[in-house]
């Protein structure tokens, strides 16, 4: 069995403006309690259809001279392993692995050979 995936992320210049967009469009709400410093990111909830599928995510903004990015995060038992084995077959590492401020968890980016932005995640334990 894979590795699932279990985040999302849209990040811009403004998110304020990202998430009344998102929020309109798709009718979600935020929770902008647990917003990471520097960034103004706020949570999505994880929205289940019928079947039970869906999963959570952030949208948010502000970091200095970043134009952002959307991504998606797959859970992995060690960010270090990971980043290591997608460039072993072609990537390229852009981050990690860094902990999220005040929590256990642990993330990293990786650009896939043709260039797209994944993130991988080791959630706290």
């Amino acid at each position: 069995m894979g590795q699932p995936v279990v985040h999302f992320e849209i990040i811009g210049k403004d998110g304020q403006r990202l998430q009344s967009y998102y929020g309109e469009l798709f009718d979600w709400d935020f929770d902008t309690s647990s917003s990471v410093t520097g960034m103004d990111y706020a949570l999505v909830e994880q929205y289940k259809t019928s079947d039970g599928t869906g999963i959570p995510g952030g949208v948010g903004g502000g970091m200095e001279g970043y134009d952002g990015h959307v991504t998606f995060y797959v859970s992995v038992a060690d960010v270090e392993t990971a980043l290591q084995k997608a460039e072993s077959l072609g990537g390229t590492r852009r981050m990690g692995p860094d902990p999220i401020p005040g929590t256990d968890i642990q993330i990293g980016h990786f650009t896939d050979p043709e260039g797209h932005l994944v993130g991988v995640v080791r959630a706290a334990s």
